[in-house]
């Protein structure tokens, strides 16, 4: 796992485009004020960019590669076609399947369930749906990271739509655990899923 993901602290950020049909982010540091985190939907079929200007557009399937800025692959996040609900894949940088998010029926603000590769849940991503607030919770409510559009730091100027927001992960989760790359990768399933 890439070292870059034991930090606690991210602000991302959405390239905002009129007619874009592939999505892309950049994740800061807010400390450095530097990019230390790309996302990027490169492969996006002709049939997939007619159907983003469509109301189908949150059907549609997606991947998402999370590099450095440098260009190395830390991540890819994925979903196939989704009529109902979303399974989304999370893959490291071999490629290998490290876990899914599984979006669960009647929730009120979105939710998902964290599994891990072997479909072990182990944690759950609860919303709001009056506000773009989303946190990470164990069974027994212990709160692994929070996503929040409500920072007072680095980018407070930006924060003019759902499309920027700060990912914090708790001191809680130790480093180089699995669980930080499923966080990181569950900022995309937020943006793409439940708030296109």
């Amino acid at each position: 796992m890439n070292a870059i993901l034991n930090k606690n602290l991210f602000f991302v950020k959405e390239h905002v485009k009129v007619f874009k049909a592939a999505n892309s982010f950049d994740i800061f540091d807010p400390e450095s004020k530097q990019v230390v985190l790309e996302a990027r939907e490169e492969r996006l079929g002709f049939f997939t960019k007619m159907l983003r200007f469509t109301d189908y557009k949150r059907m549609t399937p997606f991947e998402i590669d999370i590099k450095t800025p440098q260009g190395e692959k830390i991540l890819t996040v994925k979903r196939g076609v989704s009529i109902i609900l979303s399974t989304v894949e999370v893959l490291d940088e071999r490629d290998q399947l490290i876990g899914k998010f599984k979006q669960k029926f009647f929730s009120i603000g979105g939710k998902f369930e964290v599994l891990d590769a072997s479909e072990r849940s182990l944690c759950m991503l609860k919303g709001k749906w009056t506000s773009w607030d989303f946190k990470f919770v164990s069974n027994d409510n212990k709160e692994f990271a929070v996503v929040t559009k409500k920072w007072s730091g680095f980018g407070k100027e930006l924060f003019t739509s759902a499309d920027n927001y700060i990912l914090q992960i708790s001191e809680e989760v130790p480093a180089n655990h699995p669980l930080r790359q499923l966080i990181m990768a569950a900022v995309m399933c937020i943006d793409l899923v439940l708030k296109e």
